[in-house]
């Protein structure tokens, strides 16, 4: 039928899309930060909202965000202090070694 009107598949299939306010934009922004505890930063926030069908930019999310003042809370891995094992368990003594000395560097071990 499109050829014999001699327009295109594009035109004849196109559905105008509702254009959403900016203020509800923004107020969606918004709920998803505070729903999800603060932790949301612009990239999941445009995840959940192409989810629900809405598509922006990280950078649109990012100016919402600012003019809004929310700041992500970031968590910081925390350095653990490991106590290194000491050489000091106790050893059979197989080969019945006798390291008793009585003058210093009379006798010396190495690996």
């Amino acid at each position: 039928m499109c050829r014999v009107l001699n327009i295109s598949r594009q035109t004849y299939y196109y559905k105008e899309k509702k254009p959403l306010l900016e203020s509800e934009v923004e107020e969606r922004v918004e709920k998803i930060f505070q729903q999800n505890k603060k932790a949301y930063g612009a990239r999941k926030i445009k995840k959940v909202l192409s989810l629900d069908g809405i598509i922006l930019s990280r950078r649109k999310i990012r100016r919402i965000m600012r003019q809004r003042h929310l700041v992500s809370v970031y968590t910081k891995a925390k350095f653990k202090v490991l106590a290194p094992k000491t050489n000091e368990a106790q050893i059979k003594n197989q080969l019945n070694r006798n390291f008793v000395s009585h003058i210093p560097l009379e006798k010396i071990v190495t690996d």
